[in-house]
């Protein structure tokens, strides 16, 4: 995914004018990774940090680069209202269905009977609730207007998710409102599987519950 986000930010030519914000967490070493300005957040705070860099900086492009256990737990309060305010931002979203980095526990997206550090014999809605897309939530609110969620597990989707970026960036800078790409991607180590497993794992697992495809796009 960072190489997705740095091929597009090239191809569009857009690097000067670029700003991304990358939150503590699974993201926290993305500014080594791209040369494009970066600051940042605070954890789950990327959406209100970019917020005020692009109200601050409105001839800049500006995006994201969140977990899940950032943007649908932590920074739940901050994606919703930055998509309900219709902020001029792209968030990348990425959903392994754990927190991959600080020990494997439980996120919002772990599937039910799903094993974690914090749910060792599996999620039980009974005592951990059940897991939400926070995509299809986001959808309802007028401010965002392209949601869309992808995958990376085989070449073809690499090929879909990279349009995806692209169509979402392109969105931004034409000041069309708010944009989301989600995309459902493994996370062997806390998974505590080999990485052709983990592909295996989230084709029979994650895709039924987390069907890929664009959720909405306002033209």
């Amino acid at each position: 995914m960072h190489r997705l986000v740095a091929e597009v930010i090239d191809e569009m030519g857009i690097e000067g004018e670029t700003i991304g914000v990358c939150p503590v967490g699974c993201s926290v070493m993305a500014y080594d990774y791209f040369s494009c300005d970066m600051i940042e957040a605070a954890h789950g705070r990327a959406p209100a940090v970019a917020t005020g860099v692009k109200r601050g900086n409105p001839d800049k492009f500006v995006f994201t680069y969140q977990g899940d256990g950032d943007l649908s737990a932590i920074g739940t309060a901050e994606s919703i209202h930055a998509a309900a305010r219709g902020e001029n931002v792209v968030a990348i979203y990425i959903n392994n269905a754990i927190y991959g980095m600080t020990g494997g526990q439980m996120a919002p997206t772990t599937l039910l009977g799903m094993k974690t550090a914090t749910t060792p014999y599996g999620r039980d809605p009974r005592l951990n609730g059940y897991p939400y897309k926070i995509a299809e939530m986001m959808a309802h609110l007028d401010g965002a207007t392209f949601i869309t969620r992808q995958s990376v597990h085989t070449p073809a989707n690499v090929r879909k998710c990279k349009r995806a970026i692209r169509k979402a960036f392109e969105n931004s800078m034409a000041g069309k409102g708010f944009s989301l790409v989600e995309v459902v991607s493994t996370c062997n180590s806390g998974w505590k599987l080999s990485p052709v497993a983990s592909n295996e794992w989230l084709e029979q697992n994650m895709l039924p519950y987390y069907p890929l495809g664009d959720i909405k796009d306002v033209k």
